[in-house]
């Protein structure tokens, strides 16, 4: 049991209390979490909240600057895993994507979840919010140069395909965590497989003309 005369500086006080925040801002939001709970939930006192962060804003971004880290190590993990080639692996994210909305403490993409509660596009939790979205984009658009180079496509192909897939990534989680369906990630997929016929325009091309009305 922590006791008032806790050291402020006790190694571990700032790691229990970004795991606290974390998983209380994840379950219940950042507006309805005040410190508190957070402080409570740590088992720290009070004051190592202070030692430690200079603000609720600054805990917030600081438990999802970790939550990125692990998030992104399991989802790479888990999509390298899941096929030998660059399609397969593409494709795999959707059945990685099913396993977490079938845990019990699916709640969501903690990132949107936290850019939905937060106005201001400058916000420090905002800022990380949209750092995870560019993490996750660039793993996507690693997969599609390696699969736009077997299939000799150009750069642009892959892309405009990164952009799509994390557009159905991003939609899988919303269905997802409204529907209560992890099924979600599959019709993803489907709507997925459908992109790899779409062909990149050539640049050559001249602009098509509407027609008359």
């Amino acid at each position: 049991m922590t006791t008032s005369t806790e050291n402020a500086s006790t190694p571990g006080a700032r790691e229990r209390l970004l795991d606290a925040a974390e998983a209380l801002i994840y379950a219940d939001g950042i507006h309805a979490t005040g410190v508190d709970a957070i402080v409570r939930a740590s088992g720290t006192a009070r004051k190592s909240f202070y030692t430690h962060f200079e603000s609720k804003d600054a805990l917030v971004a600081a438990a999802l600057e970790r939550r990125d880290e692990r998030w992104m190590a399991w989802f790479i993990e888990g999509t390298l895993k899941s096929g030998d080639s660059p399609r397969a692996r593409l494709l795999g994210v959707f059945e990685v994507l099913r396993a977490w909305f079938a845990s019990a403490d699916f709640h969501g993409c903690a990132f949107l979840n936290a850019a939905g509660e937060i106005a201001s596009a400058d916000d420090p939790i905002r800022l990380v919010a949209r750092e995870h979205k560019a993490r996750l984009l660039a793993f996507i658009r690693e997969l599609f140069d390696a699969y736009a180079a077997a299939a000799g496509h150009d750069g642009r192909y892959a892309a405009k395909l990164s952009r799509q897939w994390l557009i159905l990534i991003d939609g899988a989680i919303g269905v997802a965590l409204v529907s209560g369906e992890p099924d979600a990630a599959r019709d993803a997929r489907a709507a997925a497989e459908r992109l790899f016929g779409d062909e990149p325009e050539s640049p050559r091309s001249p602009p098509r003309r509407a027609r008359s009305r």
